[in-house]
């Protein structure tokens, strides 16, 4: 299994990293978010949201755990499970999965045992105050085959 990543310089270009991505999410895609408090997680959604089409304010849900967009091609189910004390609390995070749209889940390694067998990892790691490093891990078919078409696709413009 490779791993991909790709340095961004700024707010900006992590937006636009993600807005390129969404372009070729699809229902039940599930992406998991990991970085530091501040790191871009919830920047990284932005553009994710930005993407699909969503035209409603993107903003971390840490204390509403769960917060759904439908306004875009696809809905997107964004997540914060960071404040959850048990990682076997059932939420429904099933059916977000296995829902109609993309599943966003950040500081996912709280809820491990609830994941999917197959999503897209990603890693975000500061550099410096605006540069950071951002890791593609695809686990499973699916995910391999986007972070390729998504690297050929970024890589060449």
């Amino acid at each position: 299994m490779r791993n991909y990543e790709v340095i961004v310089y700024s707010e900006e270009d992590t937006l636009n990293l993600a807005n390129h991505l969404a372009t070729l999410l699809k229902p039940r895609d599930v992406i998991t978010l990991e970085g530091d408090l501040g790191a871009g997680k919830t920047t990284f959604t932005k553009g994710l949201a930005k993407g699909l089409g969503i035209k409603r304010t993107v903003n971390s849900p840490t204390f509403t755990i769960i917060k759904e967009y439908t306004n875009g091609r696809l809905p997107l189910y964004h997540m914060d499970v960071y404040r959850l004390s048990d990682s076997m609390e059932d939420l429904g995070f099933d059916e977000y999965f296995h829902g109609s749209g993309v599943t966003v889940i950040e500081w996912a390694h709280i809820i491990k045992d609830q994941l999917p067998e197959h999503l897209l990892a990603i890693e975000i790691t500061f550099l410096s105050e605006q540069k950071r490093k951002i890791r593609f891990k695809p686990i499973g078919y699916r995910y391999e085959d986007l972070c390729e078409e998504f690297f050929n696709e970024y890589i060449s413009n």
